[in-house]
């Protein structure tokens, strides 16, 4: 009895460092997958943001030279 005993204990703490060992696993797996959200989603905003940079950029561009080009036709008829 005192055998069977001792050999549960063992067990038991065996599955005790088991569980133990197993939750820094888990916690290392969350904080991996949160940081790799995290960083694609901070990509996600920087390239969404760049792009609406560009987007605006290039309407801003394209309405000044469509005015310079008009101002600048409008003249030459005007001459």
């Amino acid at each position: 009895m005192c055998i069977f005993d001792f050999k549960n204990t063992l067990l038991v703490t065996k599955l005790m460092f088991d569980v133990v060992a197993v939750v820094p696993v888990v916690e290392v797996v969350v904080v991996v997958v949160v940081t790799v959200v995290v960083v694609y989603v901070a990509l996600a905003v920087v390239v969404y943001v760049v792009v609406v940079v560009v987007v605006v950029v290039v309407v801003v561009v394209v309405v000044v030279v469509v005015v310079v080009v008009v101002v600048v036709v409008v003249d030459l008829f005007e001459f």
